[in-house]
């Protein structure tokens, strides 16, 4: 469908004018006709200002921060009375993310043209969640849009802050990890084999480690760049593959058995079902679109399925708990947890109770992740040393005790 402006006059006579998406400008026409907008003028839409400024600042990316400010600020202006238009374009003037600017800006036009809220935003999925669009749908159904931008702003910001404690647990042993690496390549670039070079022309009868370790150097020195050339291919070939609907499933249900944070992964994905759950219960959303919302908001294929498997059993009629149960995903606690919600009517406050111990327990496996994994570290740069000691020191050390006992000792 192409994008069309217009100019028009309501049913008070005052000038309205908007963009809208149509098939023609016949269908603009009867749309505005429908709305009580009387049409004057219909044109193609020109390119809009906001693609340009994305295009300047190569489509950068929207980040949570930007989402839990957006979603902070509306709140304080539903909170005050202003009107929603006025709202956003005070946002859109005032927001420094030139990408959502330009999103909040065709929020606007949107609402203009005679779109609700919810179509407004459901139209830029990439930016905006299904969790995002339903609680926004079920506030402005209600009357409590401030509300839901209130339990936006709480649910992306512990989002962020697990995000944040992920990648600060990982830098130091990703770091280290690296450094091994580029250790090991300079030792069997430049150190092997100067020392194979000194070892050859003695022509002396070298240990089975020393021996291992010159043809690998030999290897590295001749092959290097097609070992790097098939490590690239094989790390774009296994990107490509996680990104079919077969490898992503099989990746997500693979993290969740990775060893040391394997446990991890698959706790923060109970605490954030169990809170995406407790939001959607509490706004009023049903059990059945709810569970269909939280399996797109948990970003695991295979989680996912498990929930949606979930959905199916209620469509059948069994309980939560049942169809928790059958999933074999949730632990005793959890699904005591739920039981315990069907029987008492209260789920929203148990599964809040549920997501806040385990957004702890993740919390604190990732204060203790660096000492968890520092012990294979250390293992792993005692085997690097290890084997350099028996292949490069040892040929010396037998060297000299030859040259000892050759001379005479002292």
């Amino acid at each position: 469908m192409a994008t069309f402006r217009y100019k028009g006059r309501n049913s008070r006579g005052e000038a309205v004018a908007g963009a809208m998406e149509a098939a023609t400008i016949d269908a603009v026409a009867n749309h505005l006709f429908n709305l009580g907008i009387t049409p004057i003028d219909i044109d193609d839409a020109p390119p809009k200002p906001e693609s340009v400024w994305m295009r300047e600042i190569g489509h950068r990316r929207i980040e949570l921060t930007d989402l839990i400010l957006f979603c902070r600020q509306m709140y304080t202006l539903f909170k005050a009375g202003v009107p929603i238009m006025q709202a956003l374009k005070g946002l859109r003037e005032s927001t420094h993310n030139r990408a959502l600017a330009a999103v909040i800006g065709q929020i606007n036009e949107a609402l203009d043209a005679g779109f609700d809220l919810t179509a407004a935003v459901k139209r830029h999925p990439k930016v905006f969640s299904t969790l995002f669009v339903s609680l926004i749908q079920i506030g402005e159904t209600s009357g409590t849009l401030d509300q839901s931008f209130l339990q936006l702003a709480g649910y992306l910001e512990r989002e962020q802050e697990t995000q944040q404690r992920i990648k600060s647990a990982t830098r130091y042993p990703l770091f280290v990890i690296i450094a091994l690496v580029i250790a090991t390549f300079v030792i069997n670039m430049f150190v092997i084999p100067a020392f194979a070079h000194v070892y050859t022309g003695l022509h002396a009868k070298l240990p089975l480690a020393t021996r291992i370790l010159m043809a690998t150097s030999r290897f590295t020195v001749a092959y290097w760049y097609d070992v790097v050339a098939v490590l690239v291919i094989v790390a774009f070939a296994i990107r490509a593959y996680a990104r079919t609907p077969g490898g992503r499933y099989r990746w997500h249900h693979w993290r969740l058995h990775l060893p040391v944070v394997g446990s991890i992964f698959s706790r923060a994905l109970l605490g954030r079902f169990a809170r995406a759950l407790a939001i959607t219960i509490k706004s009023g959303v049903p059990l059945i679109q709810g569970l269909t919302v939280i399996s797109r908001a948990v970003d695991n294929d295979y989680v996912a399925a498990r929930i949606l498997q979930m959905r199916d059993g209620i469509e059948r009629g069994e309980s939560l708990t049942r169809t928790a149960q059958a999933t074999a995903l949730f632990p005793p606690l959890v699904l005591q947890m739920i039981s315990v919600g069907e029987e008492s009517g209260s789920i929203d406050t148990l599964m809040t109770d549920v997501a806040e111990y385990y957004e702890r327990e993740v919390d604190y496996d990732l204060r203790n992740l660096s000492t968890a994994i520092e012990p294979l570290l250390v293992v792993a740069m005692g085997v690097l040393v290890l084997i350099l000691a028996l292949g490069v020191f040892l040929p010396m050390w037998d060297l000299a005790h030859a040259a000892f006992h050759h001379t005479g000792g002292i």
